[in-house]
């Protein structure tokens, strides 16, 4: 079947299984930044926004993505360089295997919440977890990003 959506802000007409998660299908389609991880939506790998809001690709049925705006990492270069520099600069850069899935997460709450407390910053990354650099650093550059005293 055919599913017609806009990806990164361009319209695709992509072919898809019914059974098929659209990360499988972006990634065959060249969305390579779109990481694949525990592929049983707990890890967070796998985030990118779907209508400007988070949600785990692994998870999320391709067909459902009919008529939706789709945005991957390479969709968000300016805004990701940003919030690439603030977890640089508190020492969050170690493999950076889950830094795509993060950084779309953080990109969804800054348009979701203009002003976040920390509850809901802590809130928004319970989906993203990270073996290398733990979570106090990626708080403290959330925080520094969002303005969150």
């Amino acid at each position: 079947m055919q599913i017609k959506l806009n990806i990164n802000g361009s319209d695709k007409t992509l072919d898809v299984k019914p059974h098929e998660f659209l990360v499988e299908v972006l990634r065959e389609n060249g969305y390579l930044g779109v990481k694949k991880g525990c592929e049983t939506g707990n890890c967070g790998l796998c985030t990118i926004l779907i209508d400007d809001k988070p949600v785990l690709s692994c998870s999320y049925l391709a067909v459902r993505a009919e008529g939706k705006k789709i945005t991957t990492i390479e969709g968000v270069q300016a805004e990701a360089a940003e919030v690439g520099s603030f977890l640089v600069e508190e020492g969050v850069d170690q493999c950076g295997y889950c830094s795509p899935g993060l950084v779309m997460t953080i990109i969804g709450m800054k348009k979701e919440i203009e002003n976040p407390t920390e509850d809901d910053i802590r809130n928004y990354l319970t989906n993203n977890l990270c073996r290398c650099t733990g979570y106090v650093g990626q708080l403290r550059a959330i925080k520094k990003l969002m303005g969150v005293e």
